[in-house]
């Protein structure tokens, strides 16, 4: 039995049909048999458009992951408004599409709550509803989305958030949370080593644990049986890993440099950084912020 019908006995049959049709045809006329020596070559052009013609399904499949892998053309038009810092317009462009269930607009949606959270405009009861509300739209991506625990940036700012979160309940349970957003930061960083604000997010996560008071690190320690330790030269190393990914990306990272760089007694290094920092054109809260903190640490130098 030949291995063709063995792999495909409806396909077999059908082609043993028309090449039964085409010996018939070849005894009664001499124009048929010659196009028969032609068979070969049309027996491999059907063959190919039959195995084509069997797959309808996956065929299907493959166009709809296609299709669902493109992005929404609103996703670069959202990230233009977030980079100039028109946080508001970019939450409300996003919001319209929020029902589609994207996971690319659910996290840049909690991205731009987050900022707003931080504009000085907004009274804080509305900042931190902001906060919440952020924090309750990535907790679902991260648990019923598919994809999700696979996705850097929602780790990075589930992350983010839980941090915010928490620190509105109180000192002690931010410190509570301190060891689960340095895991999803690793998790961040391990799906996406690039990403230049994970790193400085790493960065800022060991400065402050080298920054904690002392009162701080007492609660922690009840905490915890291994109070988390970090240092300035890990947080510096972080910094300027962000820096080399992304050179002058965020004004807040020029900023820790300098400061960093200062804790360290590296004035040189310190005043370049610093100096970065104070003219770095403002967008946003956070520029201003690192603007004015790096002019007066550098009029602390003078």
């Amino acid at each position: 039995m030949s291995i063709f019908y063995k792999l495909n006995p409806v396909t077999y049959k059908f082609v043993q049909r028309v090449f039964n049709y085409r010996e018939i045809s070849a005894k009664k006329s001499t124009k048929i048999q010659l196009q028969t020596v032609s068979y070969p070559r049309n027996m491999l052009v059907l063959c190919t458009t039959l195995a084509f013609s069997l797959w309808p399904v996956k065929t299907k499949d493959v166009a709809k992951n296609k299709e669902k892998a493109k992005p929404l053309p609103v996703l670069e038009d959202a990230d233009k408004l977030f980079d100039n810092g028109f946080y508001e317009e970019c939450y409300n462009l996003l919001l319209e599409h929020q029902d589609k269930g994207d996971i690319e607009v659910q996290w840049r949606i909690c991205r731009a709550l987050y900022n707003m959270s931080k504009e000085s405009k907004y009274d804080k009861q509305y900042k931190n509803n902001l906060v919440l509300q952020a924090y309750d739209i990535i907790v679902k991506v991260l648990n019923e989305t598919q994809d999700a625990q696979n996705h850097y940036a929602v780790h990075k700012w589930y992350a983010l958030l839980l941090d915010a979160k928490s620190s509105l309940d109180g000192m002690k349970e931010r410190i509570k949370q301190l060891e689960n957003v340095k895991k999803h930061l690793d998790m961040a960083v391990s799906i996406n080593p690039s990403d230049a604000t994970i790193l400085h997010m790493l960065g800022e996560w060991c400065y402050q644990i080298t920054e904690m008071p002392w009162h701080h690190r007492k609660i922690a320690e009840v905490l915890f049986a291994s109070p988390p330790y970090s240092s300035y030269e890990e947080a510096l190393d972080y910094f300027l890993k962000a820096e080399t990914v992304q050179p002058r990306f965020y004004s807040l990272n020029l900023l820790r440099l300098g400061d960093c760089y200062l804790k360290l007694k590296k004035e040189d290094q310190a005043k370049y950084y610093l100096r970065l920092a104070a003219s770095y054109p403002a967008k946003s809260n956070d520029d201003h912020q690192a603007n004015t903190q790096a002019a007066d640490l550098l009029k602390k130098l003078k």
